[in-house]
């Protein structure tokens, strides 16, 4: 009889892990709070208009297909991408000169940075050499394994591995050791608030971000990023699991320090593993109710006392024509005062020149917004609600809203945006911790600082309860759509390998 697999949340993490146990022979059953499959790679749909409600920009897409690669299939059947150039506009004020079109194309990036300086572009190449040594050394022995046990990185190789990486310093100074303008070093560092961690002191490891993208490429997926999350969902019907939508887990079951099923308002529902895609803190804090499965370094005031990464404000906007002077799709608009900002993020206080990044999905895919119209995605980056002193009210809404109008208002196409827009949504941090479990509003988990990552994040596997696995972005490796689903390939591997199926033909007919 095949043992039965219940996973919390359809997250990118949880719908991943459950696609790979599910192939692996297992009974799974996905079980989930809202409406579609995501969590936060979630769709907004509005007055014609539909926008992906967290992330846009696909790096590393070779991780997105690994999953229906495994099950055999296509990824072009599921998830058709096509690569971007340029991949964004960065933008610094409103004359043409404070505007630069990045390619990953490196004659075209080379010709970009040499209009800056050419002693930045020298200073650039060797950036890219220095980080892309740490590179190779995180993703070969950090952000593929497991720290199941302290003694998994305390040890001699290991600790070596470790040294290599040399993340005392911050990705700002790290890059400022190599590129000396300061709007350069902008555009490679600012990619940091990616993952919720300010470039201005998480670990310079984290410079290996804008390496990925220039090095790499940016992606975008047809239809949108919410494709994903439906071609996941997709797969993991046509093996053979089940998905329940709107339905709320209120507690993991644990019994003789063993998880044994979920409750949830009405019944209960008993499994043989558990894997919790819900946000960390918010699962320990609220599902595992069993205080010996907390452990001591989880208790709920250890989890109040834990750093988060930042939150975001975000609007979506329905605009009644569309706006062709822009070219690319993935918009970023710095202020003059950007270390300013970022430092405001992280110290609470109200941003008052905030920087901002504007999607338009509509550019490149017609089914996001009526003809000849655009949807613009609006993304303000603040603080989460342990640490700002925003009340996210209707006067904090129009505040941020106005900052950001008033920029694009300077931008040319962009002059009358205010009596342009015909539909508005919004998303705020209290939205992020209410409608998607996000603890303290931080739409990106645990903050990837020194003391909260590796073997020093959340695990995937439970430290004090048995059967219980954990996957997503406030558990290692970290946060990001290409990181999170490497979080499931290791939880779904520490299950199989605690049940003694790593690496077993489990596959034939599903049994």
């Amino acid at each position: 009889m095949r043992k039965k697999v219940i996973v919390i949340g359809a997250g990118i993490a949880g719908l991943a892990s459950a696609i790979r146990l599910q192939h692996a022979g297992y009974n799974v059953e996905v079980i989930e709070k809202g409406k579609l499959p995501g969590g936060k790679m979630n769709r907004i749909e509005k007055d014609g208009y539909s926008f992906d409600l967290g992330p846009t920009l696909v790096m590393m897409p070779e991780l997105y297909r690994e999953v229906f690669e495994l099950a055999g299939k296509d990824p072009d059947d599921y998830i058709p991408m096509q690569r971007l150039d340029p991949m964004y506009t960065v933008f610094f004020g409103n004359d043409k000169e404070d505007r630069y079109e990045i390619s990953s194309d490196l004659t075209h990036l080379m010709e970009t940075l040499e209009t800056i300086s050419d002693r930045d572009a020298q200073g650039f190449l060797t950036y890219i050499q220095k980080i892309y040594e740490r590179f190779i050394v995180a993703k070969e022995h950090f952000l593929q394994r497991p720290f199941r046990n302290a003694s998994d990185f305390y040890n001699p190789f290991m600790l070596r591995q470790a040294m290599k990486l040399r993340t005392l310093s911050s990705a700002d100074k790290f890059i400022g050791k190599y590129v000396k303008n300061e709007r350069l070093k902008h555009m490679l560092s600012f990619q940091t608030l990616y993952i919720g961690v300010s470039p201005y002191n998480g670990p310079s490891l984290y410079s290996i971000i804008p390496m990925i993208e220039l090095l790499y490429g940016v992606w975008f997926l047809k239809g949108g990023m919410h494709t994903m999350a439906k071609a996941l969902e997709k797969l993991f019907v046509e093996l053979g699991g089940k998905i329940t939508y709107q339905t709320e887990v209120e507690e993991i079951l644990i019994e003789n320090g063993a998880a044994r099923g979920v409750k949830l308002s009405d019944q209960i529902i008993h499994s043989d593993y558990v894997m919790c895609n819900a946000d960390f803190p918010h699962a320990m804090k609220n599902l595992v109710k069993d205080q010996k499965a907390k452990g001591k370094k989880y208790t709920d005031e250890k989890i109040d006392r834990m750093k988060y990464s930042c939150s975001c404000f975000l609007m979506y906007v329905g605009m009644d024509k569309k706006y062709d002077q822009v070219d690319t799709i993935h918009n970023f608009f710095f202020s003059e005062h950007l270390k300013e900002n970022i430092d405001q993020i992280f110290s609470g206080e109200r941003i008052e020149h905030p920087s901002f990044y504007v999607y338009m999905g509509s550019k490149i895919e017609p089914s996001m917004a009526p003809e000849g119209k655009d949807g613009l995605y609006v993304l303000v980056p603040v603080s989460d609600l342990s640490t700002g002193d925003e009340k996210w009210d209707e006067e904090t809404i129009s505040y941020y809203r106005t900052k950001v109008l008033d920029t694009l208002k300077t931008i040319e196409g962009f002059e009358n945006i205010e009596n342009e827009i015909v539909s508005e949504s919004y998303m705020t941090p209290v939205d992020f911790k209410e409608k998607l479990n996000a603890y303290n509003g931080a739409c990106f988990g645990l903050r990837p600082n020194l003391m909260q990552s590796n073997h020093l994040r959340p695990q995937s596997k439970a430290k004090n309860c048995e059967n219980l696995y954990f996957t997503g972005s406030s558990t290692h490796p970290g946060a990001g759509v290409p990181i999170v689903l490497l979080s499931a390939k290791i939880a779904a591997d520490e299950l199989m390998l605690d049940d003694g199926t790593l690496g077993s033909a489990l596959t034939e007919g599903g049994a």
